[in-house]
């Protein structure tokens, strides 16, 4: 059997591959256009190809793509796919739809290593990364199914994506790549826990995409318990490491934080946030917390903690949202993906 996979092959890979083959080179793009543009994973449905080399590629390219255990759909909208990968692993990604344009929530690992408390993910443990051409079989069968173009694709399921540096950024090329996906570079975000040598490595990256950054707290004391990589890279490390990558992308850093009633949802911690970030220009993401059951006691910050809290960063001249809740109905809102049935 074929240890070639197409969806880990990149653009020059298959370049490689077709000039071993005796083939001419725009065959690569043709077929990269067939998977990536055209959704088409049978090779016997490669109209502009010959026969012959599409029985060749049946015979000695594999088309792995992950397995659709179930869909759930939301009364929002949102729907939530359940994979299973080659070695029965299971990842769920998501389809958020915002009426004009749809963004697909991507994961880049099996499960997460990092156990922040207020996401189900990291309690149900971490089994591995997921390779390149996995990230990409989730994209591409989502947009399948949802039968035309997803105009945006965020690295907010499940894993922490600077965990999985390499994969993560060889999908992203291949999305931006014009021969293939096509997709424009502010159109893909990477959210991080606060991954510092990864961050470092986004400055450098030469895409230049969004960065996210999950802070969820204003102090090293509090971050410590809701977030134990804070231990490794405290939020100096990190905020420091943030004014270099702005230093040198120039690039604008939102910023996640989910109200947890009563643990980190004082107006007092507003004011921390705006010294912590002063001269970053942040933008905040404001999520209401969702409730997982490995965490029962954590509860969604009531609507007058809220309002207060928003006052607060309002006065301060933080810019900020409050996130509509999407897709909580079928456990697809932030902090809720686990993987399993």
């Amino acid at each position: 059997m074929s240890d070639i996979d197409a969806l880990e092959l990149t653009l020059n890979d298959w370049y490689i591959l077709f000039a071993d083959w005796k083939e001419q080179k725009f065959r690569a793009n043709q077929i990269c256009q067939w998977i990536y543009a055209k959704k088409t994973f049978n090779y016997h449905d490669m109209s502009n190809l010959s026969k012959d080399l599409r029985t060749r590629l049946s015979e000695n390219v594999l088309m792995t793509l992950p397995i659709l255990i179930r869909q759930q759909n939301s009364k929002d909208g949102t729907k939530k796919f359940l994979w299973q990968l080659n070695d029965g692993s299971r990842i769920e990604s998501v389809l958020l739809n915002h009426g004009g344009h749809k963004t697909a929530c991507i994961s880049s690992q099996a499960g997460c290593p990092l156990g922040c408390i207020f996401c189900e993910t990291g309690a149900n443990g971490y089994r591995r990364n997921l390779t390149r051409g996995e990230i990409l079989g989730q994209f591409l069968l989502m947009e399948k199914m949802n039968g035309d173009d997803i105009n945006n694709i965020v690295f907010m399921g499940m894993g922490e994506p600077l965990l999985n540096e390499d994969a993560v950024f060889s999908s992203i090329r291949s999305l931006n790549d014009k021969n293939m996906r096509n997709l424009g570079a502010r159109h893909i975000t990477i959210s991080t826990s606060g991954i510092v040598p990864g961050i470092e490595d986004l400055a450098d990256f030469e895409i230049p995409i969004r960065l996210s950054v999950s802070l969820h707290a204003s102090n090293d004391e509090l971050r410590n318990k809701l977030m134990p990589i804070n231990r490794t890279y405290s939020l100096q490390r990190l905020i420091d490491s943030l004014r270099r990558y702005r230093d040198r992308t120039g690039e604008r850093i939102t910023f996640e934080y989910a109200l947890i009633d009563r643990v980190n949802d004082s107006a007092e911690y507003a004011y921390e946030i705006a010294a912590l970030l002063d001269g970053l220009e942040p933008y905040i993401n404001l999520i209401p917390f969702n409730a997982i059951p490995s965490h029962p006691e954590l509860k969604r910050s009531e609507p007058s903690r809220v309002k207060d809290f928003c006052r607060a960063l309002d006065e301060l001249k933080i810019q900020f949202e409050l996130r509509k809740e999407k897709g909580s109905d079928i456990s697809a809102a932030c902090g809720q993906l686990a993987g399993s049935l």
